[in-house]
């Protein structure tokens, strides 16, 4: 009986983490230990949506990360939008091609999520697949919309819930588990919708306070 080599056994990962680890460990990095966003779509070849927009959420899941989440915020639209558009593949204008992200930086946020939540990751497996096949990415694409437009937004409690919602809907785009799909669309959206009612009313509180303590004063 033959056994697979050491090659063939690493080449499949099991767990959407696991395969990023190792799209990580094995890309060229610069003189500064930077991979550009091209070469790391390219390396993810047929499975780049999911990973790609998962390796992208992963740092804006952690408080207290900084500059990772502003570099990853604009690629994660992009994707989503031409997810929704029904792109095959994803497609970076030169620009963020040229976009470059630390590989330490990647991996020791993706060993971090490993900890504290990679027994999350072990609960998905294929179900409900309609939800991921091509009409299901069309709509998940267009609905992950508004997270990644809240991540855009640099202010406090914009990033890491949403952050969540879209890694969750990722990995389970990529486990093809439909029951991940809309645990994180969920998350995301629901999220948003109580900063977008939530939001002006707490300033709206705050400009009432301070203008009666100066009134008081």
């Amino acid at each position: 009986m033959d056994t697979p080599s050491g090659e063939d056994a690493r080449a499949e990962p099991r767990g959407a983490l696991a395969k990023i680890e190792q799209i990580l460990r094995d890309a060229e990095r610069d003189r500064e230990g930077h991979i550009s966003l091209g070469a790391l779509s390219d390396a993810m070849e047929e499975r780049a949506f999911g990973l790609l927009m998962l390796i992208l959420a992963l740092p804006c899941t952690l408080p207290f990360v900084y500059l990772l989440p502003q570099l990853v915020a604009l690629p994660m639209m992009v994707l989503a939008w031409q997810m929704a558009a029904g792109r095959r593949a994803p497609w970076l204008p030169e620009t963020l091609r040229k976009r470059r992200l630390p590989v330490d930086g990647l991996m020791e946020v993706v060993a971090r999520v490993k900890r504290y939540a990679g027994w999350l990751e072990r609960l998905a497996h294929p179900r409900l697949a309609g939800l991921t096949g091509r009409r299901g990415m069309r709509v998940l694409g267009a609905l992950l919309i508004v997270p990644c437009l809240s991540i855009l937004v640099p202010l406090p409690l914009t990033n890491t819930v949403p952050g969540i919602g879209v890694a969750i809907a990722a990995a389970g785009l990529i486990e093809r588990d439909g029951i991940f799909v809309m645990l994180g669309l969920l998350i995301g959206l629901v999220w948003v919708s109580i900063l977008a009612i939530g939001g002006p009313a707490l300033l709206y509180f705050l400009i009432d306070w301070a203008a009666n303590r100066g009134t008081a004063a």
